[in-house]
């Protein structure tokens, strides 16, 4: 679902719904095993099972796996393993499931992507994390420029039917998650992670202020909480659902230094360089209604009042340009209504239309006040307006739907990160995304069948405001308006295409995307200058540094063949294929970053400007590559 999502999605059903369910219990027992092998060293293998209905009322089910890759870009490996469990008791008016899985990755840093001028010298692969230059000034990685992160999730799951008209659902839930990033960081700021000069020295025996060290990010945090809803159907025409919930997060962030060249100090690992902690409570009660009034014609109403708490205190790893640490002191408590409404008519067995408008609103996260520290966030607040077509046969479906979303104080991202490559987002004051969604899908015939949809939109800031900056000496400007800009990473064109093929076990899929191009800055410009400049301060040289992801068109190939051959084996059925994506080799970028300042020329007129030609960072992607795979049903 796209828009505000209703309460019996979630509490933070904001912007797009996305309903994910956990796989049912199968009545028969069952054994699989999938592996999966192809370019650049990738593989997936998972182990299946599930012991059918024991007892007319219990059953297992498990899956394990792994999956690892050694990745496009220059050392982005990935490591990763989980498992899911779930058991369950299924009475006639009672079914209790307890669900845990978890995962655990390890993955090379890639998060930095690389400059078009970095593509140009080292190839579209080049990865600059874990970059340093030895005593010799040659180039070499730090190995263990690593990610590793580990989370465990636990659920017991009521549902209880109390009579014909009434059940209720109870959820429980409690998730672990700890890790860090490691890595090497060249020619820095002792000060910066609590350290004196006198600490150090060089090869001359002077003390120094920079060197290069080794260090660690972690986060250790406990998530927890209940949801739970009662629900009535009078099975002519009226439902209804109360509901709420509660949940906790806390989590700890600190960092420890591993080694610093050049050091004669104290044991490194006394005492965390920035140690901070924030908590968050998120309760929620709401109450929704739909009734059928008229035959064919229902409304409904949905009315939620959230509560958010948001507390952190103790000392971050920024630090003020007069090298002073930042304390993380922040308390803010949020009171939310969200109401909601809708109309759906069903005109006949073929056709039906809806329309809603609805209302709801999202805190800043954490990473935001650690990005925008000493800035007054605002909550963002969205009021949907939504109307809708569908048609339904045997052989066809489509549909459209027109939307406007008016925001207030949405969180745009800016197109900048942070040092572990996280997108920094802010307040964007007055702003909207509207459009067009179109969908359909044909089936002429048994074993063909056309899938597209596409979406036209446009979406805007409506007055973005920067602090510019005079190029060459840096002396502010003051505000500058640059009136209504593209909100960044927004499309205002995106195709999929699928022609399915299905015969006689056999499977075929061509998948094609298009994505119109993006901007990676909210200021409207799709590119700014560097100047070079001599000894006497003269300009000799100027690059143009672009600031868009450009349009791009893929086309992926899948191909299966199932097969009862095995069947005498022991296998009830067999599946071998191969996916091969982006068939045509297309070089294209998917994602990335940009920081430009805005100048105003002597007339006025604002202008983008950059003294690095690395400002900008592309997520180039991989040209043909593939999968093959094969799956075993036991």
């Amino acid at each position: 679902q796209r828009g505000v999502g209703t309460s019996t999605n979630g509490a933070g059903a904001f912007g797009a719904t996305v309903n994910m369910q956990t796989e049912k219990i199968g009545v028969k027992p069952f054994i699989g095993l999938d592996m999966n092998g192809g370019s650049y060293y990738s593989h997936k293998e998972t182990f299946r099972f599930g012991t059918g209905l024991l007892g007319n009322h219990w059953g297992i089910q498990g899956r394990l796996s792994n999956i690892g890759s050694k990745g496009y870009i220059d050392r982005a490996s990935a490591d990763m393993n989980s498992y899911f469990l779930q058991a369950g008791y299924f009475g006639e008016n009672t079914v209790l499931k307890f669900i845990t899985f978890n995962g655990k990755e390890e993955t090379y840093h890639a998060w930095n992507y690389a400059s078009k001028y970095e593509q140009e010298l080292y190839g579209r692969t080049f990865n600059s994390c874990g970059l340093y230059y030895d005593e010799n000034g040659d180039m070499k990685y730090y190995d263990d420029q690593k990610d590793f992160y580990h989370q465990q999730h636990y659920q017991l799951l009521l549902n209880q039917k109390l009579c014909d008209l009434w059940n209720i659902f109870v959820g429980l839930h409690y998730t672990k998650g700890v890790g860090y990033y490691q890595q090497y960081k060249c020619d820095t700021k002792l000060k910066k992670f609590g350290l004196e000069a006198s600490d150090f020295f060089s090869e001359s025996g002077k003390s120094i202020k920079k060197t290069d060290l080794i260090n660690q990010k972690w986060m250790d945090n406990d998530f927890y909480g209940f949801v739970a809803s009662a629900n009535y159907n009078n099975n002519q025409g009226i439902t209804a659902n109360i509901g709420g919930g509660w949940n906790r997060y806390d989590g700890d962030h600190f960092g420890k230094l591993l080694w610093i060249k050049n050091y004669i100090g104290k044991n490194l690992t006394d005492k965390n360089y920035y140690d901070n902690n924030a908590k968050k409570i998120d309760a929620n009660v709401y109450g929704k209604l739909s009734w059928e009034f008229v035959k064919g014609l229902s409304a409904y109403v949905d009315l939620q009042y959230r509560h958010v708490e948001i507390r952190m205190n103790g000392l971050t790893d920024e630090w003020n340009d007069d090298l002073i640490q930042t304390n993380f002191a922040q308390k803010h408590d949020y009171d939310f209504f969200n109401p909601k409404a809708g109309l759906f008519y069903n005109i006949n067995d073929n056709n039906k239309v809806y329309g809603s408008v609805a209302i709801a609103h999202k805190e800043p996260t954490r990473n935001d006040f650690e990005e925008n520290n000493g800035t007054d966030l605002k909550a963002e607040r969205l009021t949907d307006f939504e109307l809708g077509y569908k048609y339904q046969s045997e052989t066809f479906t489509g549909g459209v739907n027109l939307y406007y979303m008016d925001y207030k104080n949405q969180f745009v991202l800016t197109g900048d990160i942070n040092d572990i490559g996280e997108m920094i987002a802010k307040n964007s004051g007055k702003s909207y995304r509207m459009g067009v969604e179109v969908e359909a899908a044909h089936k002429p015939v048994d074993w063909f069948r056309w899938d597209v949809n596409a979406t036209w939109s446009k979406n805007r800031n409506k007055d973005w405001e920067v602090s510019a900056t005079e190029e060459g000496s840096w002396a502010g400007q003051g505000a500058l308006s640059l009136g209504e800009t593209p909100i960044a990473f927004s499309p205002d064109f995106i195709l999929n295409n699928i022609f399915s093929f299905n015969y006689r076990g056999f499977k075929a899929a061509i998948q094609s995307q298009f994505v119109g191009e993006q901007y990676m800055s909210n200021t409207g410009f799709k590119s700014f200058h560097v100047y070079d400049y001599d000894d006497d301060y003269n300009v000799v040289g100027e690059h143009t540094v672009g600031m868009t992801l450009k349009e791009f068109f893929i086309t992926n190939l899948d191909l299966s063949y199932t097969t009862k051959a095995l069947n005498k084996y022991g296998v009830k059925d067999a599946t071998i294929g191969i996916a091969i994506y982006n068939i045509f080799s297309k070089k294209y970028d998917s994602n990335g970053w940009a920081y430009c300042e805005i100048g105003k020329d002597a007339n006025g007129k604002p202008y983008a400007w950059s003294s690095d030609v690395y400002e900008a960072g592309y997520s180039a992607q991989a040209p043909c590559h593939f999968m093959v795979n094969l799956s075993l049903n036991f």
